[in-house]
């Protein structure tokens, strides 16, 4: 009896062929390449967060259309939809890529102007290598252009080549936003100005992609696909390279990247992947993603669950870290996005309410990103914010998932931190407290900690700020520095939302208590019926938790509430 080869997972795999012709799983996402051709402007942008599986896509574009896998088609694409369905165009271009990740944004513009050009040069030359079947004297001209100074006269040279061998060219561009975010997450006026000179007026990447589109007028570039995590260069980009629609946010390319649950389930049969060996709720942990308020299907961030089923399949269990390191932001980019105190009060009611509501922009400028709508367009952009439903003309836009919510509130824990130089941080300590919530099932010890060592100790900026939402977020940050505890905010039991909900980890399954935290905020100088008051709210609303059915047949379930009294007191109520 034949057994079936399970598949391998492509994590960290971006090679179209490597993946297709290695026993790789594939989730098919060509019938898009049929869509975006049939589009009437050829010249298309698409923009979605890091990670989300845009080279890959940008890979299975070359190989389709690139002249020199004509002979290699059945093999790569027979089975896929785009195989079964061929377009006009298949391997009909000489596809030229480029990808500006890693240019030298720190030293300057003529370090900048060296690292741009060196990057576009050798693009160019591999365009001719790869093409030398096609092209004339290639080996001469690739010398040369390897002798010279480092300058955007070599993609003029590459498309006159391409002219007079009569070929088509299909321009493709990665990361074309890489170092202007980079820009950003550094926060100067500097980088500001240093911006401006090299993408307005005649700046050096604005005279790139005007040499692109003259390409286009003449016939000699037909197609270009630009990707990159945000829209931050396009409004400066247009008026020069005017002839791009942004596709971002079409309702037809909601699916393009990403993983559909339909499409998590085929992965996992592909695999061998059995579902007993979950015990977390993916949807919580990786999903969310919507780009258009008008779709249905949410997707999953690809590398998030990619690397969640590699580590499966590495060590037959889910892992201890069910959250991808690669795909933690560094905590002072976001820091360096909110340096001026407007932004970061957006920051702060995303991260108390969960959600905002704004329009989302389709292209903006670096030197707007400190009014409202630029900067929380860039944080859905970014991956940090996704669509809920459309709100009164807007949209509301919420956290998509957990991984993401824990990026918020560790940034929140570090800034009331830097705000706050007399918060201490005894990581031995807090720890110890929170072992004794999972083992011995008190929370005495780390309320008190947190309300000695943080909540006393704010600054008055963050005391203004002081409430029940507030608290709740802080202490989220505080649990996350221990894992045996899977915090959830808002965990909705129906009726009713538990403020927090904290729930055992499945890596440990020896811990003993599970714990449902009800929270309430007085004013220092509360009077008691206010306090009592409070008291009878919060122990009706836990028992409503704990007689809902997604709590009420959970063992050894431990529910408290907690009421806070101004900055340094508090009341623990056990129901």
């Amino acid at each position: 009896m034949n057994t079936k080869i399970p598949k391998r997972l492509p994590y960290g795999n971006a090679d179209f062929k490597k993946i297709r012709t290695n026993n790789f799983v594939y989730i098919d996402k060509t019938r898009f390449i049929e869509t975006l051709e049939n589009e009437s402007n050829s010249s298309q942008i698409f923009i979605r967060p890091r990670r989300f599986g845009k080279s890959l896509f940008l890979s299975t574009l070359t190989y389709y259309y690139d002249v020199n896998y004509s002979d290699e088609f059945e093999q790569l694409f027979g089975e896929l939809y785009i195989g079964q369905h061929p377009t006009l165009r298949k391997n009909s271009y000489a596809v030229m890529n480029f990808d500006f990740s890693g240019l030298n944004t720190g030293n300057g513009d003529d370090e900048f102007t060296f690292s741009f050009c060196n990057k576009v040069r050798n693009s160019v030359c591999r365009f001719l290598d790869d093409h030398k079947n096609i092209f004339s004297d290639t080996k001469e001209i690739i010398r040369q252009m390897n002798e010279e100074r480092p300058n955007l006269g070599v993609l003029d040279r590459a498309f006159n080549v391409a002219k007079s061998s009569k070929m088509q060219v299909f321009v493709i561009i990665d990361e074309y936003d890489h170092f202007a975010n980079d820009l950003i997450a550094m926060g100067t006026s500097k980088c500001g100005k240093f911006y401006n000179s090299m993408v307005k007026a005649n700046g050096l990447v604005r005279d790139f992609y005007e040499t692109i589109k003259a390409a286009t007028t003449f016939s000699i570039v037909d197609r270009t696909f630009i990707t990159g995590i945000s829209p931050v260069m396009l409004d400066d980009l247009t008026s020069g390279y005017n002839i791009v629609t942004n596709i971002t946010l079409q309702r037809q390319y909601n699916e393009v990247l990403g993983f559909t649950r339909e499409e998590v389930l085929e992965i996992m049969r592909a695999t061998n992947i059995d579902p007993k060996q979950i015990e977390v709720d993916m949807e919580y942990y990786y999903n969310g993603y919507l780009f258009n308020e008008e779709c249905e299907k949410k997707v999953y961030n690809s590398s998030m669950i990619l690397y969640f089923f590699e580590r499966i399949l590495e060590g037959d269990k889910q892992p201890k870290n069910l959250i991808d390191p690669n795909l933690s932001m560094d905590p002072s980019r976001l820091k360096r996005l909110t340096q001026n105190e407007h932004n970061r009060e957006i920051l702060i009611k995303i991260i108390k309410d969960g959600s905002v509501v704004s329009n989302l922009l389709e292209k903006f400028s670096i030197d707007q990103l400190n009014d409202d709508s630029y900067f929380i367009s860039l944080l859905f952009y970014m991956g940090l914010l996704t669509i809920k439903e459309p709100y009164l003309g807007e949209l509301r836009l919420i956290i998509p998932n957990y991984s993401i919510q824990t990026t918020y509130w560790e940034y929140l824990r570090n800034l009331v931190k830097d705000r706050s130089p007399n918060i201490t941080l005894n990581e031995k300590e807090l720890k110890e407290s929170i072992y004794a919530m999972a083992m011995e099932g008190t929370i005495e010890g780390f309320i008190d900690y947190v309300s000695q060592n943080a909540f006393s100790k704010l600054s008055d900026f963050d005391l203004q700020r002081f409430d029940e939402k507030y608290i709740k977020v802080l202490l989220l940050a505080y649990l996350l520095l221990n894992n045996i505890y899977i915090p959830m905010s808002e965990y909705e039991t129906v009726p009713g939302r538990a403020d927090i909900f904290l729930q055992r980890n499945p890596n440990f399954p020896q811990v003993q208590y599970e714990w449902v935290l009800e929270l309430k905020y007085c004013k220092a100088n509360a009077k008691k019926s206010e306090i009592a008051l409070k008291r009878k709210e919060g122990l009706e609303q836990l028992n409503q938790y704990l007689h809902s059915a997604r709590l009420k047949n959970r063992s050894n379930l431990k529910s408290v509430l907690i009421i806070f009294i101004g900055k340094d007191k508090y009341e623990i109520v056990r129901n």
